[in-house]
Order: C-alpha cells, then structure tokens, then sequence
C-alpha cells in the first residue's frame, strides 16, 4: 500500500474510532488539548526566559566582580609607576649610578643617610610593593637590599627587554623568580608569582647608567586571582602579552579541563586579531563561561572561568518544577472536566432519552430541566416545538379554511375597488355632459388620489408620483376654499427621479391645508404653498412653507415635542391638547419616524414658524435613485 493511501487508511480509522466516543470522553480530550498546547508554550517559554536570565545574572555578577578587580589592578599598576617615577626623576640616585670614580666614605655616609633613606621611604610607602631596585652599570657600591650592580640580573631575558625599550615603562609576569638577595644562599629559592616593572636610565641621552625595578607579589596584584577559594564556581586568570597564564593552584579548574589553558590562549589571540569574544567554553560535558576584560596598561588580560553547573542545577530544578506544575494542573483540569461533564451531560442524556421516546410513537408528557445553558435551551425548544406540532395539527383543517376564506375576501376587496373607479367614471362622465368641467376635473383628481393610496406595492416611489399625488389633494381640496390654495414648486426637473417615501410629503402638505389658514388668515386670498428642493453634501433637503397663521413660540415649542417624541405624546399631560394634537402632530410624528426608520437616524423633520407670518417644514433625505443606488 502506498504511504498516502496508508495514511488515508489510518486516518478514517481513527476518526471512526473518535466518532464512536462518547461525547463526554471526547470533552475530556479536547480539554486536555486545548489546556496541554497553551502550557506547553507558556512553558517552553518560561523555560527559555528563566535560563536566559539565570545566565545573565551570572554574567552581570561575574563581570562586576571582574571590574573591581580591575580597578584594583589599576590602582597597583599606578602605585608602581608612581614608586619607579620617583626613583628615576631622583637626581642623586642618578648621580650615584652614573658614577665612574670610586666614592669616598664621606660621600658614601651622606647618600646613605639622606638618598638611601628616601629611596627606602618608598618602599615603605607603599606596603603592596615587595621590591625596590635600582641597577647601576657602573662598578658602584652595592647597598642591599636596593642598589645592585647590573651584572647580576643582566643575562635574564626580562632585563635585556627592557633595555630594548630604551627608557619605555615594560612590564614582565614570573611564576618563577627567586629573591636576588638568596640567589646564592644555601636555602632553596621560593617560588613566588610577581610582577616586575623596570625602566632604563639613560643619562645623558643614549648613555645607559642603569635600570629601575619596582617588584609586586601577583597576590597582592591581583588579590582575587591568588586569594583564598571562597567561591568553586569560579577562577580568575591574569594572561600576560605573552600568553602566560597566572592562577591559583589549589581548587583550580585546569588538572579536570587540559585543554582550557591551550583554549583560553588561542580566544585571547583570536580576541586580539579581531576583537570578537566567544564567551561559551564546553569541555568533559561541562559548561563554562569565559568572561573577559583587557589590562590596557600592562598590555594583559584579566579573566573569569564560571563554571554552570550551579547555574544548571537551579535551572533543571526551575525546569521540574514546571514540568510538575503542569501535569498536576492538567491532572486537576481533566478531574474537574469530568465531573463537571458529567453533571452537565445528565440533562443531555435525560432529553436524548425523551426525543427517543417520541420518535417511536409515544406521547410526550412534558420534559423538565432545572438550570440555563444550552441543555436548558434545547430542552425549552423541544418543548415548545412538540406544543407547536400538536397545535398545528389540530389547526390544520382549520388553517385550510381560512385560506379560503382569505382567497375570497381578497377577491370581494378587489370587486369593491373596481366598483369605486368605475363609478367615479360614470360620475365624471355624467359632469362631462352636463358641462361640469370643475366637477369632472376634481373627480379625475380624487380617482387619481384613490388609485395612489391603494396602489401600495412598496414603501418607495419616485417624487414625481409623490408630487402628482399632492397636486392631486390640492385640486380636490380647493373645491372647499372661496380661495384656493396654490402649489408653486422650485426644484430641477432631475430631482423628479429621487426616491421618497411613499404618503411622506402629503401629511405635511395637508397638515398645511387644514391648518394654516384660519383665525386671522381665514380671508386671505394669496394663499400659497411653496415646496423648495435642494442638496448639500449627498443629501436632500425640502422645505414646505406656507403663508399662514404661523405658531407662536410656545405652541411650536409643544409641536417639536410631539414630533420627536419616541412615544405617541399622552393629551392628559400639561401642555398638550386636543387641539395640538389635531394641529397635525400626528401626522408629522409619523413621516419624522418613518424617515428615521427607513433612512437613519440622522434623517427627519425639523419645523420652524414666525407668528402672523409663515411656517416652514424641512425634510431631509439622502439622495438616492428609486433603484437603491446612493448618488455621488
């Protein structure tokens, strides 16, 4: 078989295997999953930031540790320069080491008493200094411990390198240097780690009389290098420009790792050549950090080991620690899952065994569910779903009847519509014989009226059938009027193809109609109504003003207040009257609701009057065609 058909195979096995579960078990599982992947991350990642920051906490600790030591080297570098700078600037030493003659005693005595002293004032200034030499070419006399003719130190190499120098500060590192003074004693030499710095006197220029040494123990040096093992973790190591290592001896790193001197020595001329540093040394399994900082005065290094197996033993520690966090949250998760499962799939169960009940046949009595959820919701709907099916049932003869009885009420509706028209034709045509042109011209108005209002096959229709519609009203109703009411309409005529809501211009038109003439306005004969159309950002703005009585500020105060009301306003509150509510509220409550409805809320009527004079009603409306498309 082939591994993708192979795959397939053990594929739909399993997910047979899984569908055939139950709904509890795979719960369970996808609790374990969901809950094992987050801990899982969470816990690599943890993991990750704990070792990261255990590694750099031992570094930043081992690099601080490493600076003080610096400073300190420092400071004993400086002390050193200063002791050999005072030696050399010394005219009278210079003197004495650049003498030819043999001294007499007198001179002898005076530069033992006042030079000797001073010299040795140095030494004992500066307690860290183990030695203090000075070197003559000349056969002059030596005074111990500090003044000593050159040939007895001038074959080593330390010597005959600073010469080379020629008065240049040079500095040299020995593990192995006996005390001049017991070079030939019979006692065997110590064997002291030191270093030495020296520099050649040349008086004058290109004359050498001699040479200037001052000496200091590497345990006095370099104190944390040499001192007492307080801490196994870590080892200091001092690297001269040589590639001399100098450590302790005792708890050191070096008889367990033979190859880490021959490392430390190839990082640091690697360091040298290209200033990149590898802090990670590896050797026999362990880990090491090598951190290290350059001696620039003295053209060495200063270097701390750290070992991590401390470091590596808080880290697996930290490590078992979540890994055993984890599995008893998940232990705690899966216990809790299942029983609370188990409580919440009961009811499950319950209505499974219900729905089985009914499925072959038997009656359903009624199932109950204590408690919300979604088992508490299914149950209620199946509840509600049996009530239903058994209402419908029993309804279904019934249902069959009404139908019918719809069909012909439908019917009988229709028949009375036509009835109305034609016997509206008859009518007109009747004034049309009689020469009633007024007569024939209203009732083709109204049959127009007729057809508009029970022609309702949408919501929207375009503004030319809206305005024909109110030309229409205008027509019927000026039959009453000794004057008649005019409609003057300013508007472009590609606003005709705009869509309005149906009945939305007529209310405010007739609302104008009844309204606006009476009182003091009742005999004017210049009654006009003006219907003004315009647009602004995408929208469509028109204003219905009339030359009316207008409302005083008060009644249109109350009149606003009907209109925005979100509730039809109640007439036994103050302020609001039968009259104010035949005033046309209503009317304008409606289209304000229906324009906010269909077209938002930022759509409606607004309505302003100066007493005497006029009232106008603005209806916005976004710019659309009657298809639906909003115009640029």
């Amino acid at each position: 078989m082939e591994p993708g058909k192979r795959s397939a195979a053990l594929w739909d096995s399993f997910t047979y295997w899984w569908g055939r579960r139950s709904l509890q078990s795979r719960l369970i599982a996808a609790y374990i999953f969901i809950i094992l992947g987050p801990c899982l991350m969470v816990s690599f990642y943890s993991y990750r930031a704990i070792n990261n920051t255990y590694v750099r906490d031992a570094i930043d600790k081992n690099s601080y540790l490493l600076q003080m030591e610096k400073l300190h080297i420092n400071n004993q570098v400086e002390v050193m320069e200063r002791a050999v700078q005072m030696a050399y600037e010394d005219k009278d030493v210079q003197d004495y080491l650049n003498n030819t003659e043999e001294p007499d005693v007198g001179e002898l005595i005076n530069f033992n008493d006042y030079v000797f002293k001073n010299i040795t004032r140095i030494q004992y200034n500066n307690p860290s200094i183990e030695h203090l030499r000075l070197y003559s070419n000349s056969d002059v006399h030596e005074i111990w411990p500090n003044i000593f003719r050159e040939s007895r130190v001038a074959s080593e190499l330390w010597y005959q390198k600073a010469l080379k120098l020629k008065g240049r500060l040079s500095w040299s590192f020995q593990n192995n240097d006996p005390d001049l003074m017991e070079r030939y004693s019979a006692q065997p030499p110590k064997i002291v780690p030191k270093v030495s710095l020296l520099r050649e006197m040349s008086i004058p220029s290109d004359n050498h009389i001699g040479m200037v040494q001052v000496d200091m123990l590497l345990e006095r040096f370099t104190t944390k290098t040499y001192s007492t093992v307080q801490d196994s973790q870590s080892q200091m190591f001092l690297v001269d420009e040589d590639m001399q290592l100098f450590t302790r001896l005792d708890h050191s790193f070096l008889p367990d790792n033979k190859e880490m001197s021959a490392a430390i020595k190839s990082r640091l001329e690697s360091y040298r050549e290209t200033g990149e540093w590898d802090i990670n040394y590896t050797e026999n399994g362990k880990s090491y950090l090598l951190i290290n900082t350059p001696l620039e005065h003295i053209n060495a290094y200063l270097l701390n080991v750290v070992s991590m197996d401390g470091v590596m033993k808080d880290i697996s520690h930290t490590r078992n620690l979540i890994i055993g966090v984890n599995i008893g949250f998940i232990i705690l998760v899966t216990a809790i899952a299942y029983v609370l499962n188990a409580f919440i799939l009961k009811n499950l169960r319950r209505l499974t065994e219900t729905m089985k009940k009914v499925r072959r046949g038997e009656s359903y009595s009624g199932i109950t569910i204590r408690g919300g959820g979604e088992v508490g919701e299914l149950a209620h709907h199946f509840s509600k779903l049996m009530n239903t099916i058994n209402t419908l049932v029993a309804q279904a003869v019934q249902k069959q009847a009404l139908s019918k009885e719809a069909e012909l009420r439908t019917l009988h509706n229709q028949i009375d519509a036509h009835f109305l028209y034609n016997t509206l034709e008859n009518i007109k045509m009747l004034a049309e014989i009689e020469n009633q042109r007024t007569i024939s011209d209203a009732l083709t108005s109204l049959g127009g009226m007729m057809r508009y209002n029970f022609k309702w096959s949408g919501e929207y229709v375009k503004l030319r059938d809206e305005i024909r519609h109110i030309e229409n009203y205008i027509e019927v109703m000026n039959i009453r009027f000794e004057y008649p009411v005019v409609l003057i309409m300013n508007m472009e005529p590609l606003y005709l193809e705009l869509e309005v809501l149906k009945m939305s211009l007529q209310p405010i038109v007739e609302n104008s109609v009844k309204h606006a003439w009476t009182g003091d306005k009742a005999g004017l004969e210049d009654r006009t109504i003006h219907i003004d159309i315009s647009e602004a950002e995408g929208d469509i703005f028109i204003a219905v003003r009339d030359n009316g009585i207008g409302l005083t500020p008060e009644r249109l105060s109350v009149l606003n207040a009907s209109v925005y009301a979100k509730e039809e306003s109640n007439p036994s509150l103050p302020g609001v009257g039968i009259s104010d509510r035949r005033a046309g509220g209503i009317g304008l409550r409606n289209v304000h609701q229906r324009l906010q409805l269909f077209y938002g809320e930022e759509y409606g009527l607004e309505l302003q009057s100066e007493a005497g004079s006029w009232t106008t009603v603005f209806m916005t409306l976004p710019k659309v065609l009657l298809t639906g498309d909003k115009q640029p």
